[in-house]
């Protein structure tokens, strides 16, 4: 009883305690504290407008005109996190993530609506399967508020699309009938915004799925709606363990009071807690800004995962930065901060190539004996190989001959040995063309090859 007593004490020191906000637009400064801190008057009382914003914002021109246009990401925005941004200064980071302006409406070179090509990997609609053991789960095309920046702008914010039961269906159905999966990311939209009976029944039917291990949910409630993070729902989400969550965090001012409650909620709820950040120009492309940021969220027990790279989506052109920026920021991260938290820089490719990890380049070089490091400080320093080594024999491993029929595709195929060679696509029609011209001077017919790429 003692232990269980102490335990519940250290618990709710951690939790910040809840109290009026300190930050509150006059706008609402007669609301009283109980329906502030309900999320449902904070979902009801969004703004979305020239006019309702302009009660809150000196909106300028450019955004007036982003605001009005009907061509554009739906714009919502919570009471709450329409306090913390700056009125007068449109510069303000927090801002420019969430207020539409005419900016969305430039085109740029190799703009795309669906740049990641997640509709072209989803064997039913809202599942995208690109990875070979585990699945993207879209449950809702709906948000608290919405990124200017969006990778899913193509969808997220309309009614029209919404996804629901018979889509879920179907999901769960492909899941179900796959075996190889054993990791589904729920997202969309944001999961959190559906009823919290509708996202259990999900959580429910997930875990009665045999080869599903892992259940991660991604979100962005926390940020911008924290009062959504609530006992009810935190007792829930924690019957269906092991459940893990994503929350999307750019910059050190999102962090507040309330937010500090919901992740302390979470974390006390055993939920593992990890953080995905998209690399912004105008926002967070300061190392300085980034160093912050990561040392927040580690206090929160919010671990870096990813840096994004924007992606090259519709309407996103004036946030993308070059790749090299990234690569700044993780050689300042380096060294100046522990390991876990600095985040794994990624580009999504467009296409739908997946993840590809960019980082700064420590290794100078390397001959059969010795490798030459450098690290953050420019100290140089060699690592001696070992001169006798005797490798790990996949025939003789468990784990090896248990995977052996696996296909092995790419780089690994090489590595293992199933293949000598990666041919581009049309590789060997192309070549095969060249061979019928020169031996047709010749009267020879070479003999027919398929145009696989395999060995």
């Amino acid at each position: 009883m003692k232990s269980r007593q102490a335990s519940n004490r250290a618990s709710s020191e951690e939790i910040p305690a809840e109290s009026p906000p300190g930050v509150r637009s006059p706008v609402w400064a007669d609301v009283p504290d109980h329906e502030w801190n309900d999320w449902r008057w904070q979902l009801t009382h969004r703004l979305r407008s020239v006019a309702d914003l302009g009660r809150v914002l000196r909106l300028t021109p450019e955004e007036s005109e982003g605001l009005a246009a009907t061509r554009h990401l739906r714009c919502d925005l919570t009471p709450y996190f329409a306090s913390l941004l700056d009125r007068d200064n449109a510069a303000c980071p927090l801002r420019r993530q969430v207020v539409p302006t005419s900016r969305e409406l430039e085109g740029f070179d190799a703009m795309m609506a669906d740049s990641l090509n997640e509709d072209a990997h989803s064997p039913v609609p809202g599942l995208v399967h690109r990875y070979p053991d585990r699945a993207l789960m879209l449950v809702t095309t709906q948000c608290a508020s919405y990124c200017r920046y969006c990778t899913r702008s193509r969808m997220v914010g309309s009614a029209a699309g919404q996804f629901g039961p018979k889509h879920y269906e179907a999901q769960l159905d492909y899941i179900a009938r796959t075996p190889a999966l054993r990791d589904v990311l729920i997202s969309g939209g944001d999961p959190l915004m559906l009823a919290q009976g509708t996202l259990e029944g999900i959580l429910r039917r997930l875990r009665e799925i045999p080869h599903v291990e892992v259940v991660r949910i991604g979100t962005r409630a926390p940020v911008f709606l924290p009062q959504r993070i609530d006992e009810s729902l935190v007792a829930m989400l924690a019957r269906y363990h092991p459940l893990w969550m994503n929350i999307h965090f750019n910059h050190p001012r999102e962090i507040t009071p309330e937010v500090q409650r919901a992740c302390a909620l979470l974390a006390n709820a055993g939920i593992p807690l990890g953080s995905q950040t998209v690399l912004l120009a105008g926002v967070n492309d300061c190392p300085n800004i980034m160093r912050n940021l990561m040392r927040q969220l580690v206090r929160m027990r919010v671990r870096p995962y990813y840096l994004y790279q924007c992606d090259e989506v519709e309407g996103a052109g004036h946030f993308r930065t070059p790749v090299g920026k990234g690569v700044e920021i993780i050689e300042a991260l380096r060294g100046h901060t522990s390991g876990f938290a600095i985040p794994t820089f990624v580009v999504d490719t467009p296409g739908g190539g997946g993840k590809i990890p960019v980082q700064p380049q420590y290794q100078i070089s390397q001959s059969d004996r010795k490798v030459v490091f450098r690290n953050y400080e420019g100290f140089v320093t060699t690592y001696t190989e070992p001169p006798r080594y005797v490798p790990h024999d996949p025939a003789t491993c468990p784990e090896c001959r248990k995977h052996r029929s696996s296909r092995k595709e790419g780089i690994a195929a090489l590595l293992s040995g199933a293949r000598t060679t990666l041919l581009p696509e049309g590789y060997r029609r192309t070549h095969q063309r060249l061979t019928n011209l020169r031996l047709g001077a010749l009267h020879i017919v070479p003999p027919k090859k398929d145009d696989s790429g395999e060995d």
